[in-house]
C-alpha cells in the first residue's frame, strides 16, 4: 500500500470509530420527553373590603324620616314644575305646527298660481298678490 492509501484508510477508520462510538449517529432518536407540569400558581387573594359605614351615623330614625320627607316634598315640587314646563312646550309645539301648516298652504297656493301663469300665459288678472 502506498502512503496515500494508508492515509485515506487511517482517516476512514478514525471516522468510522467516531461514528460508532457517538450515540447520536449510531442510534435512532427516541420519543421526545414529556415536559414536567409546572406547579399551579397560588390564587390571588382578594383584599378584604372595608366595612360599610352608615351614611348618616348621627341621625336618629325620626331625623332620617324628617329628612327623607323633606326631600320627597322637594322632588314633588320639582316634578310639578317640570310638568308645567312640558305642558307649555307642548302648547308651543302645537302652535308652531299650525303656523307651519298655514305656511305650507300659502306656498302651495302660490305654486298653483305660478303654474297657471306659466301654462296659461301671463295674464295679469289671474295673478293675485
Amino acid at each position: 500500500m502506498t502512503v496515500d492509501k494508508k492515509i485515506i484508510f487511517g482517516f476512514s477508520v478514525i471516522i468510522l470509530a467516531l461514528i460508532s462510538t457517538n450515540p447520536a449517529f449510531s442510534q435512532e432518536p427516541g420519543p421526545p420527553k414529556i415536559p414536567e407540569p409546572s406547579p399551579e400558581p397560588e390564587p390571588i387573594k382578594l383584599p378584604e373590603p372595608d366595612p360599610i359605614r352608615e351614611p348618616f351615623p348621627e341621625e336618629s330614625d325620626a331625623e332620617k324620616i324628617q329628612r327623607l320627607t323633606e326631600e320627597n316634598e322637594q322632588l314633588k315640587e320639582e316634578n310639578l314644575q317640570l310638568r308645567i314646563q312640558v305642558n307649555e312646550l307642548n302648547e308651543i309645539i302645537e302652535k308652531l305646527q299650525a303656523i307651519t301648516l298655514e305656511q305650507i298652504k300659502v306656498i302651495l297656493q302660490l305654486v298653483e298660481q305660478l303654474k297657471e301663469a306659466f301654462f296659461e300665459g301671463f295674464d295679469s288678472s289671474k295673478i293675485k298678490i
